[in-house]
């Protein structure tokens, strides 16, 4: 049977072959050779609260067991957090899971799906993989433009836009009442995602209260970054109960793993250690701050746990990254111009740091 071709449905058969992000490891497996420093994909180096190692290792003793399939513990814990129902609450494997559900939920096959030209590529590959027609719409001064994301939903009657605040990939944010206005200026029947994957690394005029009252604002957070759990795989959104009733008919009931909701239920309640590594974090952007300004170098002022560096132009950030590979350095950078001018570099230890700068340097000077 050497010819034989699976009967793809038509939506599938014309996808292109391709994921949102090549990872480092699949870099490392084509180059033979294993990354010194791993500063690109905005994971945090701090790791996780050693409360939450604990409670995932004793979630293993009992690994032959399901999760919670309502994960209720965490939603409770959730919900008193932010001062919500429980039902107000749905757990996921992180924020990727949770966009695709959205799509899911929201969006018939056809139908425009407004966002950002260059934000995460994660949505729109969900967009795509479920029928969605993307419009998106330029940034205006490496941040996401709130005024054009109105106008188009209005103009394509979008069920849905996507924003990410703070934004992935120039770390750029709008502020709370920024943010509300634009909510307030969307259709009626628009629907938000807002996705505050790096919320806890923003200052505090970005960050507001969650709330529950407009069924068309979708919140969603992840235990993946300030965290410390990327790999654990879990996130959240916090919604009217409505969306959540939505959530419950297509999602995954056991697609959290057990350690998971461990993991994530003690890492909430150990505030002590969140503050650690946001602290650690800001100290880390304004070494990557004086780094761009020792060689004279622009750079965005970031709300996440990373920076981009504005490096002169898509031709020289791309020459860089690739003399930084050679020097087993990986970082990544955004995909579309203008913001391709820049190189965007996770926050890494003291030490990762300083072999950044280094070989950084070095990389400047081989371009």
């Amino acid at each position: 049977m050497t010819d034989v071709k699976l009967p793809f449905t038509a939506r599938v058969a014309g996808l292109p072959s391709t994921i949102p992000f090549v990872g480092p490891e699949a870099l490392e497996r084509r180059r033979g050779v294993p990354f010194d420093v791993r500063v690109g994909a905005n994971e945090s180096a701090f790791g996780m609260s050693p409360k939450a190692a604990s409670a995932m290792r004793d979630a293993i003793e009992r690994i032959a067991w399901y999760g919670d399939p309502e994960g209720y513990d965490l939603r409770a814990a959730i919900a008193q957090l932010h001062d919500v129902n429980v039902d107000e609450v749905c757990l996921a494997g992180g924020v990727d899971e949770l966009l695709g559900l959205t799509v899911r939920m929201l969006v018939e096959p056809g139908q425009a799906v407004i966002t950002s030209l260059g934000a995460y590529p994660t949505f729109n590959y969900h967009v795509t993989g479920f029928g969605g027609e993307l419009v998106r719409v330029p940034y205006k001064d490496d941040h996401i433009d709130l005024q054009a994301l109105v106008d188009a939903a209005h103009q394509h009657a979008a069920p849905l836009v996507y924003l990410a605040n703070p934004d992935n990939p120039m770390g750029t944010w709008h502020d709370a009442g920024a943010v509300q206005d634009f909510i307030n200026a969307l259709p009626e029947r628009t629907v938000v995602v807002v996705d505050e994957a790096y919320i806890e690394f923003a200052p505090e005029s970005a960050q507001w209260p969650i709330t529950t009252t407009d069924p068309r604002v979708l919140r969603m957070r992840t235990f993946s970054k300030a965290h410390g759990m990327a790999g654990a795989r879990i996130g959240y959104v916090a919604a009217h109960a409505e969306a959540i009733v939505g959530y419950s008919k297509i999602r995954n009931h056991f697609g959290v793993s057990r350690p998971a909701l461990a993991g994530a239920l003690a890492s909430l309640q150990d505030t002590a250690f969140l503050q650690h590594v946001i602290d650690e974090v800001a100290r880390g952007r304004e070494d990557y701050y004086e780094l761009a300004r020792q060689y004279n170098l622009a750079y965005v002022q970031s709300a996440t746990n990373f920076v981009a560096i504005d490096v002169g132009g898509g031709e020289r950030a791309r020459a860089l990254l690739a003399e930084l590979e050679s020097r087993n350095v990986f970082i990544r950078m955004p995909g579309v111009a203008p913001m391709d001018r820049c190189v965007r570099v996770s926050v890494g230890l003291p030490a990762d740091r300083a072999v950044f700068a280094e070989r950084f340097a070095d990389a400047l000077k081989a371009i």
